[in-house]
């Protein structure tokens, strides 16, 4: 995950650095929030719709959710809901953004063309992610049966220990010539 974000930083930086030879100024902070929808023209403006959906309460992440949805299909669209898609704050659906981001790769048409090589990035991300999920899940399931069967024995140990308890006294045996073991 780490390699993922310093790998879209690293790019940011070399995109910013390849749009303008004018100096940056700040946009207000309404304007960062939610990048012109229209737009759809590289990866720079969805670098800058990744970073701002970082800045997005859950709300504001469904609302853009029911926003991104209501818009016609483009690959810029696709590649946004997919971004949607994968945010964990959000309600994530990694399926189908790796659907999407898929979408995007197949495509031929030059936005689309433009947007792969991040396209491609999220999809490993969204993938790799995807898998630790799988196995997490596994392990917590590996935890709840170790867990159910530690129980199970401690259980069997306490009844062993009950019927050891009812068991009456075994008279000690005494040696000939009146002292015992």
């Amino acid at each position: 995950m780490l390699a993922v974000g310093l790998s879209l930083l690293a790019l940011t930086t070399f995109l910013g650095g390849c749009v303008s030879d004018s100096p940056v100024t700040a946009a207000p902070a309404s304007v960062q929030a939610a990048p012109n929808l229209g737009d759809d023209g590289g990866q720079a403006s969805a670098l800058a719709y990744y970073q701002s959906l970082q800045r997005m309460s859950a709300a504001q992440l469904g609302r853009e959710r029911a926003m991104l949805a209501a818009v016609p299909q483009s690959p810029g669209i696709q590649l946004r809901m997919a971004m949607l898609l994968g945010n964990p704050r959000g309600q994530p659906d990694l399926a189908k953004a790796l659907n999407l981001l898929d979408a995007v790769l197949k495509s031929s048409d030059p936005v689309a063309v433009g947007l792969q090589p991040l396209a491609r990035l999220l999809a490993d991300n969204f993938g790799e992610r995807q898998k630790l999920e799988i196995q997490f899940d596994k392990q917590g399931q590996q935890l709840k049966d170790s867990q159910r069967k530690a129980a199970e024995l401690q259980e069997k140990i306490d009844n062993l220990a009950d019927i050891e308890r009812t068991l009456p006294q075994r008279p000690r045996a005494t040696r000939p010539g009146g002292s015992t073991r």
